[in-house]
């Protein structure tokens, strides 16, 4: 199976490098310009992130199709970090912990990242077993997509080593087990 994984369009938040996890914000006129501009591969079958700007990324760049959403699939909670950057808590305690961690702790208020790898894989696993196409593409998050990368994709790599810029993505192929990345979106 011939699996997209492509990341939501630019927000406001993106642009400003802000942690935007469970804030439902909007694309932004950039970002919709851009996802405008660039091609996207056909499919049969389109699976999105419940957020905002997942949904309308799904509709612009695969108008007039419907869109299978799944709540398991939407970005990270962030906790006391959500719609802040760096500069704004740089020098924070409880931020400097999470980076000295390798941003895998938990985000202080928020979701654990070993939960939330956790279920933007069962979420994606879920999908594609209730979903029988040749082609599906997912609109989703960056974690999202890290999160599924990092635990299916041959030869292994780490969560940060699968980060994606706002509207590109992965083109994969899914054996049922393991993911086989085939190329770049």
């Amino acid at each position: 199976m011939t699996i997209y994984l492509i990341r939501h369009g630019r927000t406001a938040g993106n642009l400003e490098k802000r942690y935007i996890g469970r804030t439902d914000e909007p694309l932004c006129g950039a970002g919709i310009a851009e996802l405008k501009a660039r091609q996207y591969p056909a499919c049969d079958k389109v699976i999105a992130s419940p957020m905002l700007r997942c949904v309308q990324t799904a509709g612009i760049i695969y108008p007039g199709m419907g869109q299978v959403i799944y709540e398991e699939l939407r970005e990270c909670d962030f906790g006391d970090f959500e719609g802040r950057n760096h500069a704004e808590m740089n020098g924070e305690p409880a931020y400097q912990a999470w980076i000295d961690k390798g941003g895998m702790a938990p985000f202080p208020g928020g979701e654990d990242s070993t939960d939330f790898r956790r279920r933007s894989t069962e979420g994606f696993l879920k999908a594609v077993r209730e979903n029988n196409a040749s082609t599906l593409a997912f609109v989703v998050h960056g974690g999202t997509i890290m999160s599924v990368l990092e635990r299916l994709a041959v030869p292994h790599k780490e969560f940060y080593e699968y980060m994606t810029d706002n509207g590109c993505g992965w083109v994969t192929v899914y054996d049922g087990g393991r993911i086989e990345i085939t190329g770049r979106i």
